[in-house]
């Protein structure tokens, strides 16, 4: 994933890490569509992060979706 920095000037030191994603490129981190990944959002019923009225992931807010997605392995009923 390539970072975007808009409004930096040169001799401006910026790191290449990305801070946050748009939902695009979360949801395609996250192998979803970005309208899931929207609507869960606006139900707030994914972590996400507001940049005044745009909608950001972090990096934490990805692990969290992630995490809250895993299912632990059911155990096998033994065969009659």
């Amino acid at each position: 994933m390539q970072a975007v920095f808009r409004g930096v000037g040169p001799g401006v030191a910026v790191s290449a890490e990305v801070l946050l994603y748009t939902p695009e490129q979360a949801a395609e981190l996250l192998g979803v569509k970005p309208s899931w990944l929207r609507r869960k959002a606006a139900a707030r019923a994914v972590p996400c992060t507001f940049v005044g009225k745009h909608l950001r992931f972090s990096r934490a807010d990805l692990e969290a979706i992630v995490t809250a997605g895993e299912q632990t392995p059911r155990a096998l009923r033994p065969r009659a």
